[in-house]
């Protein structure tokens, strides 16, 4: 009798494009189940947008590139652009922000490039930051913590621009914590005057500490799974902590400590499902350690001292144009070759 014989790998493939993305969306689910308690069914409303968005936007470019359709959506990474781009968006945003901004990421910033494994940006954020450019008004609507409208009430707003009777939008929406706090400290306020307004929770910005903490399981169960390396995230974290502690310890006053930093925002986010995007990020160790690291620097900067109170996005797509130098120059020593 013959038997085929096949050639290596004989063992089952299990971490896969398709497996992999399955994983990163189960991760992200108590983060933005977190945050939709904090803030309102809208951040649920902009993740179902943006989703739909980036996979009707996908399956349009590839019959317009003749490739695969529906082999090549079933791959998950379309669906995560866009729950990644509506979990970063305001709870109250008008629905076409969502969809904008999965247009753009989708077809200009993915599948313009070749699509995944092409792309030298990560779409999501590449999407966020045009959003941001072109409509800061619009993101800026985030309601105060769980003080957000009910469903049907926040789907006449997003879609009609219609409030109840007798509310308005100022009424509805507020600051984040790192935006009030930018806007305070140039009135000459200091932190521990700031702390007292309600902003602060426990160790973060209020309601922002409790995504922070499901995204960072999230994030642990990507570590203990191997979806993703431990290099990006914890040198980010690192980094931005380092930052934050030197000019913290240096005017308490005027500089928010690191743990505060840790704990508001995006930054778990980041750290865990952005930064460690596998096309678009360095690929190597050492590269890793360096990328990550530079992601943390550049968003302290940028929070502190530039114009937007959030620098993640604008971090990431920073170090996504270097990702190929660094790896350049932090190639592994190959087996067998000479050194020193």
């Amino acid at each position: 009798m013959d038997f085929k014989i096949y050639s290596s790998p004989h063992l089952p493939v299990t971490d896969n494009v398709p497996v992999m993305m399955q994983r990163v969306l189960i991760a992200m689910v108590p983060g933005t189940v977190c945050a939709a308690w904090v803030f309102g069914p809208g951040i649920l409303v902009n993740v179902l947008l943006a989703s739909i968005t980036a996979i009707a936007a996908e399956a349009g470019m590839l019959y317009l590139r003749n490739k695969p359709v529906v082999t090549t959506l079933f791959d998950g990474s379309a669906l995560l652009t866009g729950v990644l781009l509506g979990a970063a968006l305001p709870p109250l945003t008008p629905w076409w922000i969502p969809v904008t901004g999965c247009l753009f990421a989708i077809v200009v910033a993915k599948q313009l490039y070749g699509g995944i494994g092409y792309n030298p940006f990560n779409p999501a954020m590449a999407g966020f930051v045009v959003l941001i450019i072109s409509f800061p008004f619009e993101l800026t609507l985030w309601s105060a913590p769980h003080q957000s409208l009910g469903l049907l009430d926040t789907l006449r707003l997003m879609f009609m621009n219609t409030l109840p009777d007798g509310m308005t939008l100022d009424a509805l929406t507020m600051a984040t914590p790192m935006d009030n706090i930018k806007t305070h400290l140039g009135l000459n306020e200091t932190i521990t005057e700031i702390r007292g307004t309600g902003l602060f929770g426990n160790f973060g910005g209020s309601g922002w500490e409790a995504i922070n903490l499901w995204f960072l399981l999230g994030g642990l169960w990507l570590l203990k799974t191997r979806v993703i390396q431990w290099q990006i995230p914890v040198s980010m974290l690192g980094a931005m902590s380092c930052m934050a502690l030197v000019f913290y310890l240096s005017n308490p006053d005027t500089y928010t400590s690191p743990v505060f930093q840790l704990f508001s925002g995006a930054t778990m986010l980041g750290a865990f499902f952005i930064a460690t995007d596998p096309v678009s990020a360095s690929t190597t160790p050492r590269g890793r350690i360096i990328y990550g690291a530079g992601i943390g620097m550049l968003t302290y900067l940028i929070r502190t001292w530039g114009g937007f109170p959030e620098g993640i996005a604008f971090a990431v797509l920073l170090m996504n144009m270097a990702a190929p130098t660094i790896d350049y120059y932090t190639q592994p020593r190959v087996f067998g070759q000479g050194g020193d």
